[in-house]
């Protein structure tokens, strides 16, 4: 079945104020509009939007009839989102599957309230994540080559007046030559722990990246504009700090960043849509001012170097294109397509531009997906069920498509749509969400 399903934006502070009633073609407002989720999460599952009588959520529905509407009989592995990204969110990293076992165990055994401040874990999945540009996004993802630290904090230090904060990043950039990962490993616990030196160093990587008469010739000014983001965004947060650790990636519309579990992370600005592991359990690393837990951050991270953040697609077909990461969780499409008898103008800045396209994509779905429409409108049609389905869905709108026969896509515009991994069969029968 062809189900359309709509949810309510998120209130996140960081949240873009116009972004998501953009896309979504609504009236902004006021307040912030930072995340838009499609799926059947507990915390906040989409609303079936046409199909019945009295309101039903998605998670409703397959629990309804989990064999018609679910996974191998249990709920989607996945979640869909669009991130409207207003300012730079939290240094996070998700646990992979033994950790957030161990984890969400060791918590329940504590009878460690679900709603705790101080509570790492609110299921016992992994949460891994893959992100793809709709405009210019910006993040911090993975670590970086540790000798670019080193430059950077010589080089914030040398533009440093001489005392206890210049001795600090000189102290900090010499730790453990010979050892990446024990010098990340230390430099994060000295960052996050809140020692007397921390806050000399924070204040002068602060000064030299809001302080438009500095010069730091060997800093990428980019890093430096990242710097002044943040410092703006968050003084005196020690996630300042460890933002320098990072690859700082830019993404261009259509360009993707997957992050594994384990990975060390935080979008800073943008619009994106992002599908992953079905879970919501978040390790901080800084830049918030929730529960930053450091033994147990130090459990979770994978502290060795990332050589690249990027994912690039795959071409399944002409118009169709599939980002792949190696879980079986999760993979996403998008198709790009074009009508040679409608106009593309007054789409906006959102609208992709004619590279790529087809008058008609064949997606085939031996699994559920979900589908949201980012520019035009696109026909979505199933001919070989008991009848013949078919649903017009415009720009912002989406769709829960059941397990069955390929849908055909077709019109003007451009969606995505996110479902299980090639590898998924058999890997959890009746698998369920906790």
């Amino acid at each position: 079945m062809l189900i359309f399903i709509k949810n309510v934006p998120r209130a996140y502070a960081w949240g873009s104020h116009d972004a998501l009633p953009a896309l979504l073609g609504t009236a902004p407002n006021g307040g912030p509009q930072a995340e838009l989720w499609l799926g059947a999460h507990p915390d906040d599952p989409a609303t079936v939007a046409k199909a019945t009588p009295a309101e039903c959520s998605l998670l409703d529905l397959i629990e309804s009839d989990p064999e018609r509407y679910g996974v191998d009989g249990g709920q989607l592995p996945f979640l869909l989102k669009v991130l409207a990204i207003g300012g730079p969110l939290s240094l996070q990293v998700h646990p992979d599957k033994d950790q957030a076992a161990v984890g969400y165990a060791a918590e329940e055994a504590a009878g460690v309230p679900r709603e705790a401040r101080e509570r790492n874990y609110g299921d016992a999945n992994h949460k891994p994540e893959l992100l793809v540009a709709l405009g210019e996004v910006t993040a911090l993802s993975g670590f970086r080559p540790i000798e670019a630290v080193r430059r950077d904090l010589r080089a914030i230090a040398a533009a440093t007046a001489a005392g206890p904060g210049r001795e600090a990043l000189e102290w900090a950039a010499g730790l453990h030559p010979d050892d990446a990962e024990a010098a990340r490993r230390e430099l994060m616990a000295w960052a996050l722990g809140g020692g007397d030196a921390v806050a000399p160093a924070l204040t002068s990587i602060q000064r030299v990246a809001v302080d438009p008469a500095s010069s730091v010739e060997w800093i990428d000014p980019s890093r430096l504009a990242s710097l002044r983001v943040l410092a703006e965004a968050y003084p005196e947060d020690p996630g300042i700090f460890v933002s320098l650790l990072l690859h700082l990636v830019h993404l261009d519309p259509g360009e993707a960043i997957y992050l594994g579990a384990r990975q060390l992370h935080a979008y800073m600005g943008g619009i994106a849509v992002e599908v992953m592991a079905a879970s919501d359990n978040v390790l901080r690393a800084g830049l918030t001012e929730k529960h930053v837990d450091v033994p147990e951050l130090s459990r979770i991270v994978d502290l060795t170097e990332l050589a690249e953040p990027r994912l690039a697609a795959r071409t399944v077909a002409p118009g169709l294109v599939a980002w792949e990461p190696s879980v079986p969780d999760f993979r996403l499409l998008r198709a790009r397509l074009r009508d040679p008898d409608e106009s593309e103008t007054g789409e906006g800045p959102l609208l992709a531009r004619d590279d790529g396209r087809a008058e008609q994509v064949l997606v085939d779905a031996p699994y559920p997906l979900v589908l949201i429409v980012t520019s035009g409108r696109v026909r979505v049609e199933r001919r070989d069920a008991d009848f013949d389905e078919v649903a017009s869905v415009g720009r912002g709108q989406s769709l829960y498509v059941s397990a069955g026969g390929a849908i055909e896509l077709s019109g003007c515009g451009e969606a995505y749509l996110a479902t299980v991994g090639d590898t998924w069969s058999g890997v959890s029968q009746g698998s369920t969400i906790t």
